[in-house]
C-alpha cells in the first residue's frame, strides 16, 4: 500500500476584511470561501489543493486575527488562524492597503518571525499603478517578499504564485505523481447535531470550532483525510435550517453555502441528534438529500447517552424511518463524537455507498428480471391499471437511472414504484442510493 505524500502547506492569514477569503478563492480557480462584506466570515480552516506556478500545493485560508466582544467565538478563531500558521509551509500575509496599516498588524508580523517559517507580505485591493506611491507605509515593515496586488481584479496574482511557490520546500519525491482522487463526503444536518464534533473526530484533533450556539459554523470546511492510500475530503457544511430562524446575514449565507455544497459532494453524510430526532428539520435537509441523487450514509450522533441494553436498534430505526421513510435506503450507524464510537464506519460505509451508485447492470440482466416481476407483480398505473414492462436499460449512474419501456398511458403508482425499487435495491445490490426509474411509453393523442 503506498503512503501518500502530504503537500506542501500554504496558509493565508491576517486581520478581518482584508480580503484573504476572496484571495483564496482566487488562487484555487473557484469560489469556494465565503466572501461577504461583514467581518468575521470565516471561522474555521477551509482547504483546497491548487497549482502555485506549477507547484501543487494545500492551500489554507483562516479566520482574522481579532479579539472582539462581539465575535463570541473570536479567541478561537484566532488561536486556529496561529496553529495553521504554525503547520504552515509557507505563510502568506495580507494586509488591506485601503485602510492602511494597523499597529497590531506590525506586532503580527514580528510574531510571524519568530515562527520561523518562510513567509509573503501580501498589500490587497491595490487596483491602480498609480495607488503604490501612497504605500510608502508599508516598506518599514522589512518584509523580504512585499507585493501589491489586488485579489479581486487579478492584478498582480502570477507575481505572487511565484513568490509564494519560490519559498516552498523542495518537492518530495512522489509528491506530484497523482493519488487516488479524494471521496468527497459531505456532512449535512440541521444545526447543533454535532456536525463539527463528528469532523473533528474523524480527522484526529479539533480542525473546526465546536459550541452549543447554534450557527457556530457559518462556510463549509474541507478537511483532508488521508489514511494509507485513501484519501477523503470531508465537508463540514452549515447547519440547514429555515432562514425564519437564521440569526444575522452571514449566518443565512452560510446555509445557502450549504445547500450549494450538496451537488457538489460524491456522498453525503447525514447527522441525526440520537436524542431529538426525527425532527422535522431533519425531514428537510433528508429531502435535499434525496433530490440531489447522492449516495447517502446516516449517522446517528451522541449514542453515547444512550443505554444500549434498554433500546433496541430495530425500534430506533422504526422510529428514524416513520419520519424518513423516504431516505429507508441509507445505512444507518449509531456514533458517538465525543467517544469516537463507531466513527470510522462513517468512511467504509460512504465508500461502500459511492460504489453501489456507481454500479451498471447489464440489459439482458435487467430483462430477466423485468419478466420475473411481470409475471409475479405486473405493474400499475395510478389509475390501477395493470401493464407489462417490455424492456428496461440502464441510463446512468450516480444516482442509478433506469428507462422502462412499457405499454401503459399513465405514469406509474407511487406505492407500485417504490416497490420496485426496493425489489431492484435488494437484487442488484444498490443500498445506499437513490434509484429512478423513468417509464417511457406510448402517449395519449393531444
Amino acid at each position: 500500500m503506498t503512503e501518500l505524500q502530504p503537500l506542501p502547506r500554504v496558509v493565508i492569514v491576517g486581520y478581518p476584511n482584508a480580503g484573504k477569503s476572496t484571495l483564496f478563492n482566487r488562487l484555487l480557480r473557484q469560489k469556494k470561501a465565503l466572501v461577504h462584506s461583514l467581518p468575521g466570515m470565516t471561522r474555521d480552516f477551509i482547504a483546497g489543493e491548487t497549482r502555485l506556478a506549477g507547484r501543487l500545493v494545500e492551500l489554507v485560508d483562516t479566520g482574522g486575527f481579532l479579539d472582539s466582544p462581539a465575535e463570541p467565538f473570536s479567541s478561537q478563531v484566532k488561536a486556529k488562524a496561529w496553529a495553521a500558521a504554525k503547520s504552515a509551509d509557507v505563510v502568506l500575509l495580507l494586509l488591506d492597503g485601503q485602510r492602511g496599516l494597523l499597529p497590531v498588524e506590525e506586532d503580527l508580523l514580528r510574531s510571524l518571525r519568530k515562527l520561523g517559517r518562510p513567509f509573503v507580505v501580501a498589500v490587497n485591493k491595490i487596483d491602480t499603478e498609480r495607488e503604490k506611491p501612497e504605500l510608502s507605509e508599508y516598506y518599514k515593515l522589512g518584509a523580504r517578499t512585499l507585493l501589491f496586488i489586488s485579489a479581486e481584479h487579478k492584478l498582480g496574482i502570477g507575481a505572487l504564485e511565484s513568490a509564494v511557490a519560490d519559498l516552498l520546500p523542495p518537492a518530495a519525491e512522489g509528491e506530484e505523481e497523482a493519488g487516488p482522487r479524494p471521496l468527497r463526503i459531505a456532512v449535512i444536518g440541521r444545526t447543533n447535531v454535532g456536525k463539527s464534533s463528528l469532523v473533528n473526530r474523524l480527522f484526529g484533533e479539533e480542525r473546526t470550532i465546536v459550541s452549543e450556539i447554534p450557527g457556530t459554523t457559518r462556510d463549509s470546511t474541507d478537511v483532508l483525510i488521508r489514511r494509507g492510500s485513501k484519501a477523503y475530503l470531508l465537508i463540514d457544511t452549515a447547519g440547514i435550517r429555515r432562514f425564519g430562524k437564521v440569526g444575522d446575514e452571514r449566518e443565512s449565507a452560510g446555509v445557502v453555502k450549504a445547500r450549494k455544497n450538496i451537488p457538489l459532494a460524491d456522498v453525503l453524510c447525514l447527522v441525526l441528534d440520537t436524542g431529538e430526532f426525527p425532527a422535522r428539520q431533519d425531514g428537510t435537509v433528508a429531502s435535499l438529500a434525496l433530490e440531489s441523487g447522492k449516495p447517502l450514509v446516516i449517522a446517528l450522533n451522541k449514542w453515547d447517552l444512550v443505554r444500549e441494553d434498554e433500546v433496541a436498534m430495530e425500534d430506533v430505526e422504526r422510529a428514524l424511518w416513520s419520519r424518513l421513510d423516504f431516505v429507508n435506503y441509507a445505512p444507518v450507524v449509531p456514533v458517538s463524537a465525543l467517544s469516537g464510537k463507531n466513527v470510522g464506519r462513517i468512511l467504509s460505509l460512504a465508500e461502500q455507498v459511492f460504489e453501489n451508485g456507481r454500479k451498471m447492470v447489464g440489459t439482458a440482466v435487467l430483462n430477466r428480471f423485468v419478466s420475473v416481476v411481470n409475471a409475479e407483480n405486473p405493474p400499475m398505473t395510478r389509475k390501477g391499471v395493470r401493464f407489462a414492462i417490455k424492456y428496461m436499460t440502464q441510463k446512468s449512474v450516480l444516482p442509478p437511472t433506469f428507462a422502462a419501456f412499457a405499454n401503459a398511458r399513465e405514469p406509474m403508482a407511487p406505492a407500485y414504484e417504490k416497490y420496485l425499487v426496493q425489489r431492484m435495491r435488494r437484487e442488484f445490490g444498490f443500498e445506499g442510493t437513490p434509484v429512478r426509474i423513468l417509464l417511457r411509453g406510448p402517449r395519449l393523442p393531444s
